[in-house]
């Protein structure tokens, strides 16, 4: 059977655009291998299915030890993370190049030019005007016209769930703040890449500003949480919360690198 959807004349059967990809960073602060392997494990374990098949980039920039690679990038696969880079100096970057990662420069944002020039051959060439032309005053222009003011760029709308979340179910509202109105049993996880609002109990896992928003907040009417995070900055709750914030209105935000639990309205 012949392909019958309509392609452009001369169409190139790949092409390049730019992207915006969002990777956990995962920092190193030993060179031992069976620490890390334990560190990861219990980490994996306490955030769940949390961070599943999401891609990693590698930050050994504190790390002047030999690290062993393999054992470290098998690790991370076994729990269904997929390293993509990694930032290290001298041999332990070129060790981890070997292994296939991408050297990542965290410091520098990547920047993509906004418009290509023309080829030479594409400019057009105008030629002078004739000498009794040039002594002629130019005709003059039409006054411009008012440009129209910019619009402000509108941020997309909050994702609405307006039900209750089982054990086992996972919503992510990309790029925007997630609103649960409902119950967030426990094993049911919340992700936004802004704000988290639930009104009701939240009693699973609640991720905010997963992109790395630092300014991103928790809010619930009932808190009795598993598990928090903010960029990244996670807390398990393992023990019961005090009672003045356990099954309160309560506003989760990131202090530094630690987690702030406060009662609402205060």
């Amino acid at each position: 059977m012949s392909d019958s959807s309509p392609k452009r004349k001369n169409q190139m059967a790949l092409d390049f655009k730019s992207a915006t990809l969002y990777a956990l960073r995962v920092v190193l602060h030993s060179a031992d291998a069976s620490a890390l392997l334990g560190a990861l494990e219990r980490r994996m374990k306490d955030a769940g299915s949390f961070f599943e098949n999401e891609p990693v980039v590698i930050d050994a920039e504190q790390i002047s030890d030999p690290i062993d690679w393999p054992a470290l990038l098998q690790a991370l696969r076994s729990h269904s993370l997929h390293p993509v880079g990694v930032v290290a100096q001298g041999a332990n970057l070129e060790a981890a190049q070997a292994e296939g990662l991408a050297a990542v420069d965290l410091a520098q944002p990547v920047t993509r030019p906004t418009a290509t020039p023309a080829p030479e051959k594409e400019v057009p060439v105008v030629a002078p005007p004739p000498a009794d032309e040039a002594r002629k005053e130019p005709a003059p222009k039409p006054p411009a016209s008012p440009e129209a003011p910019a619009l402000p760029e509108v941020a997309p709308a909050a994702m609405v769930i307006n039900r209750p979340l089982r054990s086992g179910q996972r919503i992510y509202a990309r790029n925007t703040d997630l609103i649960v109105i409902g119950v967030v049993s426990q094993g049911a996880e919340v992700i936004a890449d802004g704000n988290i609002h639930v009104y009701g109990p939240l009693r699973g896992k609640a991720m905010a500003g997963a992109r790395g928003d630092a300014n991103a907040r928790i809010f619930t009417t009932q808190l009795d949480p598993e598990l928090l995070a903010i960029a990244g900055v996670y807390r398990v709750i393992e023990t019961q919360l005090d009672d003045s914030l356990r099954n309160q209105p309560t506003i989760v935000q990131l202090d530094g690198d630690a987690l702030h639990i406060m009662p609402l309205g205060r």
